[in-house]
């Protein structure tokens, strides 16, 4: 299955506007799509990805709060998209321990309102709903998780993610069967790239370090996370909604999207060669040990999709690192260069998907 489906195709994205949803958008129109999205205004006022890409002149933009079922139901009816992408959320673990009912409010009932404008709008022929990784009750082994296991979270991030799986579950099993809607949901790692400016996340918080030149705080170094690049787990979306869009009732449910088990490693490691990768003097690390309750090791299995999508892992973990700090390095000397850098390193990658390249080299 190749992305070519997308060529005219109109395609919704919520949450267009922040980071991973940028990076989706910038694909989609290089794919040749029609594309609006839906999202709050940018999280970041500068520097912005969503803004520095100019997304905005090259799209359908509208400013949506998903809390708002009306306006979401309005704002799906007037597009008449063919697929929906749904990222949009409240994406920080920490940020839930503070406000948890917007975290609910926004991943739970936002989820259904947007599933439910796309019940009730007769262009929607498939949704891809992008969960998390810490929708699973986390046992804390070193096996990776499977589509089967549990659904669970103790934190209300987690748990919020767990809820937004089963919401979707319901309306596939008891809202939409017979429908001519096809419904899958997503569940990656933890994503690194360019472009990425959000607060208390790891990559962004050790770029603005070496900007500032300030220590780096690290709460967890020992943590092993599943790391992979963000074009990695967006082209298992669009291979997933490619399936969809296709009619193909295999594609529906859940599907992980995680890195080879090379790129399963501790935050210690991933700073080691994210600093190497940037280059020039090193930064002071402090460790400030967390009161909040975090995972200390979480992986996944995605052996689901590699045998049924044809989607794998394409870029080892230090490829991964070496294009995030490149981007970021290149983005510092020349931040008007944005989108040539999005694009080319979209442009490698799609090469490297198709068979034509070298891991080595792209």
């Amino acid at each position: 299955m190749t992305l070519a489906r997308y060529r005219g195709t109109r395609v919704l994205v919520t949450g267009h506007t922040g980071f991973k949803g940028a990076w989706l958008v910038a694909w989609l129109l290089d794919q040749g799509a029609e594309v609006m999205g839906l999202a709050l205004a940018p999280p970041t006022d500068r520097p912005s990805l969503f803004r520095d890409l100019a997304l905005a002149d090259r799209m359908r933009s509208v400013v949506v709060d998903i809390r708002d079922a009306e306006a979401v139901r309005e704002a799906v009816a007037a597009f008449r998209p063919e697929i929906v992408f749904h990222l949009a959320a409240q994406a920080l673990v920490r940020r839930s321990y503070a406000d948890p009912l917007e975290t609910f409010a926004v991943n739970v009932m936002g989820t259904a309102h947007v599933l439910e404008a796309a019940r009730h709008t007769d262009s929607v022929r498939a949704v891809v709903c992008v969960t998390s990784d810490k929708c699973y009750e986390n046992r804390e082994w070193v096996w990776g998780y499977r589509e089967s296991d549990p659904l669970g979270g103790k934190d209300p991030y987690s748990a919020s993610k767990a809820a937004a799986e089963i919401v979707a579950g319901s309306y596939r099993q008891a809202l939409m069967p017979g429908s001519r809607l096809r419904l899958a949901t997503a569940r990656g790692g933890n994503v690194i790239g360019g472009g990425d400016w959000s607060a208390d996340r790891l990559v962004p918080d050790l770029v603005r370090a070496i900007r500032d030149r300030a220590p780096l705080v690290l709460r967890n170094p020992d943590a092993v996370r599943p790391w992979q690049h963000v074009l990695e787990l967006l082209h298992g979306y669009l291979l997933l909604g490619a399936r969809l869009l296709a009619a193909d009732d295999a594609a529906v449910g859940a599907w992980n999207f995680g890195p080879a088990r090379a790129s399963e490693v501790a935050v210690r490691r991933l700073i080691e060669q994210a600093l190497a990768a940037w280059g020039g003097d090193p930064i002071p690390v402090r460790i400030e040990a967390s009161a909040l309750r975090e995972a200390g090791i979480l992986k996944l299995d995605a052996a689901k999709a590699e045998a049924e999508l044809g989607w794998r892992p394409r870029l080892s973990f230090a490829r991964t690192v070496r294009l995030t700090m490149e981007w970021y390095r290149d983005y510092s000397a020349r931040p008007a260069d944005a989108r040539a850098l999005v694009e080319a390193q979209i442009a490698e990658y799609g090469r490297l998907a198709a068979g034509r390249a070298d891991e080595d080299s792209a």
